[in-house]
């Protein structure tokens, strides 16, 4: 057998196959905003995204529905912009249903009450049309089916990135490029710190696989919550635990998290959980897509046989790729705090605001989410600001960040880290980066004032 040594060199030359002003790596919620602002705001813009859909966990995770995009007190809206753009669509298509007609303890509210008054269902199928129409409507060009490798990098300076597809590998250059890979992928690759998980010991919230159930009975799954008020939020939780209890359920879950979709009898399902796993190691991920759709398997089998309305149910199917909750965050101009979040803190370049409450999935145990955070005391503000500064990563130019993987503490992140304020902070890294390039200024120098005008002029809230 031939030896194998432990690294190799490898080196050869790419083709350029693109040249942008703007290159934004990653098509979730942030990497679709960031690109459709971008190219909207005049720059040359093109966009790399891994699967052949733009939506990253919306679509090939079936997460949903989107979070909510309102105060805290559920009376104002305040994600617009880009996002709003985008449901509105959706609506237009039937394949969602707007939030200021979705209240808190609803079935599309998965009958929780605190954390989700006014989300967002939609069908995972409208929002990878309507997500791609709005990038090409923009000018933006899609690279679907291609893989961010590595960054090219002149000392500090960013310059574009390595690329792989069908096709071949491949060079993309770029004057700025965005980081909406949720992992920090661009970013750590270029040398920019990062960390991972929480501050103490680097573990991070678990891995669910997220799947759709089909056939079910509305009416006896609302007719039962109805009659079990102690169940808000806690759906199904007698049922779970006694099932745990009796051996027949091994899920680190006591309760079921269930979402009515814009579809009758169709639910997404939040509750297999997978502890222990780093989403940024393939190894990991093989076990967490595995582990998850055996998990999901065991829990129809559950569903069946013990929840109304779920006797007839079928599985759809389960998402293309397990949902990753955390991993790196960038180390940036600003730290973003759970403190920052619990006393609504005011800041001059605030580019975003947000109101989901922490939201923390335990390492290890049980338990876990919105309810457990507000009984260890960490609860957010009515409305709390997001900074540009947390989207400019030190001591890399030419590159910003947008996500779940901006800079943040363990327990701020668990809350910014839900879909609409990765869109609003897509919009607001798109909009710099094109505003950076007018302003001959590195990404993280820009005139902010210049920027939150011109955000507030697409639709973007940032005062309430």
């Amino acid at each position: 057998m031939a030896h194998l040594d432990a690294q190799i060199r490898y080196e050869r030359s790419v083709p350029r196959i693109d040249r942008a002003q703007v290159l934004v790596v990653g098509g979730g919620p942030a990497g679709i905003a960031a690109a459709i602002a971008a190219a909207r705001a005049g720059a040359d813009t093109a966009l790399v995204e891994r699967y052949g859909v733009l939506g990253g966990a919306a679509t090939v995770g079936l997460v949903g529905p989107f979070m909510t995009s309102y105060s805290d007190d559920g009376t104002t809206q305040i994600i617009g912009g880009l996002f709003d753009e985008l449901v509105r669509r959706m609506v237009a298509l039937g394949g969602a249903v707007h939030p200021a007609d979705v209240r808190a303890g609803s079935p599309e509210a998965g009958f929780y009450g605190f954390g989700h008054d006014h989300v967002t269902p939609f069908d995972p199928e409208a929002l990878k049309l309507v997500a791609a129409e709005m990038a090409l409507e923009s000018g933006v060009r899609l690279h679907l089916h291609t893989d961010f490798i590595d960054p090219i990098l002149e000392e500090r300076w960013l310059r574009g990135a390595v690329v792989h597809s069908k096709s071949g590998l491949g060079a993309i250059g770029a004057d700025v490029v965005i980081d909406c890979t949720g992992d920090a992928d661009v970013a750590h690759r270029a040398g920019a710190p990062t960390v991972k998980g929480r501050e103490s010991d680097g573990g991070m919230q678990p891995m669910t696989m997220f799947f759709r159930v089909g056939n079910v009975d509305d009416r006896a799954v609302s007719d039962h919550m109805a009659a079990h008020p102690e169940e808000q939020g806690q759906a199904f939780h007698a049922l779970v635990e006694r099932a745990r209890a009796e051996g027949r359920l091994r899920i680190a879950r006591d309760k079921v998290g269930l979402y009515r979709s814009v579809q009758p009898g169709v639910w997404r399902i939040n509750t297999s959980r997978m502890q222990g796993l780093d989403g940024t190691d393939a190894a990991d991920l093989t076990r967490g897509e595995v582990e998850g759709r055996r998990q999901v398997w065991e829990l129809m089998r559950f569903f069946r046989a013990a929840l109304p309305g779920f006797a007839e149910a079928v599985l759809l199917d389960t998402a293309v790729q397990v949902g990753v909750r955390e991993t790196r965050r960038i180390v940036g101009a600003y730290v973003l705090t759970a403190d920052d979040l619990g006393v609504g803190r005011h800041f001059d370049d605030v580019i975003a605001l947000g109101a989901f409450p922490f939201d923390i999935h335990p390492v290890t145990g049980e338990g876990g989410g919105t309810a457990s955070a507000l009984e260890a005391g960490l609860r957010t503000a009515n409305v709390y600001q997001i900074p540009y500064r947390s989207l400019v990563p030190r001591e890399i130019q030419q590159l910003l960040v947008a996500g779940r993987c901006l800079s943040a503490t363990h327990e701020a992140a668990g809350a910014v880290r839900v879909m609409p304020p990765c869109f609003a902070m897509g919009q607001a890294a798109g909009t710099a980066a094109a505003q950076a390039l007018q302003e001959e200024r590195s990404p993280g120098d820009v005139t902010v004032p210049t920027l939150q005008a011109t955000l507030r002029r697409q639709g973007a809230i940032l005062d309430v």
